[in-house]
């Protein structure tokens, strides 16, 4: 395991926790309810008091330790995020945390939001936050606002991910071609009409979460 990913792993749950309560609160979802996780995990559920019928989706299959937080409501398919094998209105709601910004091109990101609005009756998309000077993949301060080549220079020596991990050359790649953060004007166009969320830690954005809520009469039974 990374080093980070212990780091990280004792921060997130907190800012996890607090989203899943404004979910519901915000969405109050019946046991009836279908929904679908794009890109999440079963673990992620853990601990959420939910009875609604969730498919997680990820574009590949889960292992077999995260089957094993696989709970007697929830089914697992493989699929791609921005080409979802459902019909319209497939689901009461599509949603998906912390996912788009992983898709590297906004032309992905398009497509994502598209397919997002097409499946689901609402839904319930979240997204760090680029506005935020501190990176959350590899805590770096304000590196994030910079080019991909001025990233690539700074990721090494700059940020806690490069301090600790080392990273080659392949791996600052990879990770420069994925993680592509969105702003608030970008998310606000790739999700048209939705209503906003805005989580902030030390008074600034955080992540943006846009949602539309599925009509009490849409909802599955």
């Amino acid at each position: 395991m990374h080093p980070i990913f212990k780091i990280s792993g004792k921060i997130s749950p907190y800012f996890r926790g607090r989203r899943f309560r404004h979910f519901l609160d915000t969405v109050s979802p019946s046991k009836t309810m279908r929904i679908l996780d794009v890109g999440g995990l079963p673990r992620a559920w853990q601990g959420v008091p939910i009875q609604s019928r969730i498919t997680i989706l990820n574009i590949e299959p889960i292992n077999e330790y995260e089957i094993l937080f696989l709970q007697p409501n929830q089914t697992t398919v493989v699929g791609d995020g921005t080409r979802l094998p459902f019909e319209d209105q497939s689901f009461d709601l599509v949603y998906s945390n912390s996912v788009i910004e992983h898709l590297g091109t906004l032309e992905k990101q398009r497509a994502f939001a598209a397919e997002a609005r097409r499946v689901g009756r609402g839904y319930w998309i979240q997204t760090p936050a680029k506005e935020f000077p501190i990176e959350p993949h590899y805590f770096g301060p304000f590196v994030h606002w910079f080019s991909k080549p001025v990233q690539k220079r700074l990721l090494r020596n700059c940020t806690m991910w490069g301090l600790l991990g080392r990273p080659t050359n392949d791996i600052l790649d990879a990770v420069l071609a994925e993680l592509r953060l969105i702003s608030s004007v970008e998310f606000r166009q790739l999700f048209p009409g939705a209503m906003m969320w805005i989580e902030r830690a030390l008074g600034l954005p955080k992540s943006y979460t846009a949602y539309a809520l599925p009509s009490a009469g849409s909802v599955s039974f």
